[in-house]
């Protein structure tokens, strides 16, 4: 299907979906044509063109609703490459105040208007997701702080999460795309279903130390089939200084990972000369609970919904200036918002 820019309302209205289409979500060319936005811009456009005011110059501004960490500039830019615009911003995990202007885009509205809802919701969403991350590796301090929280949203933003989370400071990612959009390799071990289909926590250890990549941190699920110390003491005999760590991420009927889990497994690992192997724990973290398991020996955490399920910062686009002079909706105030920490990126 070959997709245009949708400039009117005819153009909706000719603007069919496929009969067989596969997934929901919507594609690249459907985002750049117009296709996600608001029915209010398109509107707009049709009435600005038969006004003949499509050609009048305007600066928006966006600010953010509550402080926080902004991330998706870059997302947003590469909807405006194409446009006669120029766009000053600030840069991708910048800390934001409320109010504060995070970008600002001079140009016909007429031209990159449509955009409008696809630039809010990509700043909206990924800021939230950067701002989680960045308190829970506030929490974690020198100790690594992943994400896992690809499972917890639809495959298709799932890889804008993990991008997010890792410009918010996470020290690594997942998911796949998620993790290659950052500029990284994905991290990870094995899951439980692994360890249930091969019927032994200790085989999939020994399996794992075989045929993974030198490189790759022997990291093994303890709480599986047995008591977590008892499997961490039984998985470290066996392989004598190989093992690089445990992970704790006992299920939710069995309490979670506790205090006192967490500072059992790791005087017991030391009481039996196993210093040297570290404790990473997952499952339900929040910033509060890394600070209180890392005080009591964890040395890694993964986390997933709390970062996954932030709620996001809302963006507000205001037009503050129009052919040159200053105007605002009342209750606002008319002209620039003075910003030395926006940057010309376009």
């Amino acid at each position: 299907m070959d997709f245009k820019e949708l400039s009117n309302l005819d153009d909706v209205k000719e603007f069919k979906i496929s009969k067989d289409r596969s997934l929901f979500s919507a594609t690249h060319q459907e985002i750049e044509s117009g296709a996600t936005t608001d029915i209010y811009f398109i509107k707009t456009r049709e009435i600005l063109d038969k006004l003949e005011q499509t050609d009048t110059q305007v600066v928006a501004e966006v600010f953010a609703n509550r402080s926080g960490v902004v991330a998706g500039i870059d997302e947003a830019l590469n909807l405006l490459q194409e446009k006669d615009v120029k766009v000053w911003a600030l840069e991708e995990g910048t800390s934001i105040d409320k109010k504060e202007v995070v970008m600002k885009i001079e140009g016909a509205y007429n031209d990159f208007g449509i955009f409008e809802t696809a630039i809010l919701g990509t700043l909206s969403s990924s800021s939230g997701w950067a701002t989680a991350a960045r308190k829970c590796k506030e929490a974690a301090a020198d100790k690594p702080m992943l994400c896992f929280g690809a499972r917890h949203l639809h495959p298709a933003v799932a890889p804008v999460m993990e991008r997010a989370a890792l410009i918010g400071g996470a020290d690594g990612a997942s998911c796949i795309l998620g993790a290659k959009l950052g500029g990284t390799e994905p991290s990870g071990t094995v899951p439980h279903a692994l360890i249930l289909t091969v019927g032994d926590t200790l085989e999939v250890a020994q399996a794992y130390h075989e045929f993974m990549p030198e490189d790759a941190p022997r990291v093994i699920l303890v709480d599986t089939f047995q008591d977590e110390a008892v499997e961490a003491l039984r998985i470290a005999d066996k392989l004598e200084g190989a093992l690089d760590g445990i992970r704790l991420d006992t299920a939710s009927e069995r309490g979670g990972v506790t205090a006192g889990l967490v500072k059992e497994v790791r005087a017991r690992l030391d009481q039996a000369g196993h210093e040297d192997v570290n404790i990473f724990v997952s499952g339900g973290l929040t910033p509060t609970r890394i600070e209180e398991l890392s005080e009591l020996g964890a040395d890694g955490f993964g986390v997933g919904s709390y970062i996954s399920g932030a709620k996001g910062i809302n963006m507000t686009m205001d037009l503050k200036e129009i052919a040159g002079k200053p105007i605002a909706k009342r209750g606002r105030i008319p002209g620039q918002t003075d910003n030395s920490r926006l940057k010309r990126i376009l």
